[in-house]
């Protein structure tokens, strides 16, 4: 009823326009009636008539645009990016649609047309961190992580103030191998925890051989988690820098051997530790009983 009365008072004076007017309704009413459904939540009236409306010159940008927030509300993204990259066709300089279209792709997964969506949009609104932070995250996605690094870049104080842009920055440097990403990832620490990030930047640590930081980061990570999954990579790459660190304890094997036991089973880590120098005779020989173990339980679940 309380919906019903809504719709009734937002319907109310276009019923009046058209009863003073003619029987016929104009586009302009249709379209106001099907935004009128759509602030309801009652999407497929609200397509019927914004679908009516968009037949008229005057209302078929407004319509082909409220279309498509309609298809992307109901996870039709396919739909909503063909509506969005209609109004691109007509007006390629079209912001709302710029936006609308870049952000879909990304849920298409069309990774390329949303970059060069993005960056059309960033031509005509260099100033906005929020496209920029989004142009980023595509270009992490596709791998192209010095190009992220540089968007991110021109949003200083985005990179001060907002924690994902800052991580997204710290993320993009490791991939690169850059010793900077230390200290972008030691920033993002200081006001966040989260023990995956924290892991990521004990391997970041690790790769800069700086090996003493790095163990007391994945011990730390450990503490910080209660996922198994997790926590055994954690281990095994605790156990693995421990071989070599402190060649001669058993406590990095020891680690090893516990994250196996509690489910770690990525046999190709395990046989990247037979080609790691510096690891002694005692632990390279546990290595292989244990690949051999991680084998041929790998054999008994493809057999299954």
């Amino acid at each position: 009823m309380k919906n019903f009365l809504k719709l009734m008072f937002l319907l109310l004076p276009l019923f009046i326009a058209a009863g003073c007017t003619s029987a016929a309704t104009s586009a302009e009413e249709y379209f106001s009636i099907g935004m009128a459904y759509f602030e309801l939540g009652k999407y497929e009236e609200a397509e019927k008539w914004l679908n009516r409306a968009k037949s008229a010159n005057r209302t078929t940008v407004a319509s082909q645009y409220n279309l498509g927030r309609l298809a992307f509300e109901r996870q039709r993204y396919n739909e909503a990016a063909v509506y969005f990259e209609n109004i691109l066709k007509r007006d390629r300089n079209n912001i709302l649609a710029l936006k609308a279209a870049a952000y879909t792709r990304i849920k298409t997964g069309s990774l390329d047309i949303a970059n060069k969506h993005y960056q059309k949009l960033l031509e005509l609104v260099p100033e906005s961190a929020d496209d920029g932070y989004n142009h980023a995250l595509v270009l992490y996605a596709m791998e192209r992580y010095g190009e992220a690094e540089q968007v991110l870049e021109k949003y200083r104080i985005s990179l001060m103030e907002k924690s994902e842009v800052q991580l997204l920055y710290a993320r993009a440097q490791g991939a690169q191998n850059k010793a900077e990403a230390i200290n972008s990832y030691s920033l993002w620490l200081r006001s966040n925890t989260d023990a995956k990030v924290r892991y990521e930047y004990g391997m970041t640590l690790e790769h800069q051989q700086y090996y003493a930081r790095a163990m007391e980061e994945y011990r730390k990570a450990v503490s910080e988690t209660h996922d198994r999954e997790l926590i055994n990579k954690i281990r095994f790459a605790l156990g693995s820098l421990l071989l070599t660190a402190d060649r001669d304890s058993s406590e990095g094997i020891s680690e090893i051997q516990e994250a196996v036991k509690n489910g770690f089973n990525d046999l190709e880590a395990a046989e990247k530790l037979l080609i790691r120098p510096g690891i002694n005779p005692a632990n390279m020989e546990r290595i292989r009983n244990i690949i051999k173990d991680l084998r041929t339980a790998d054999k008994s679940e493809t057999d299954s």
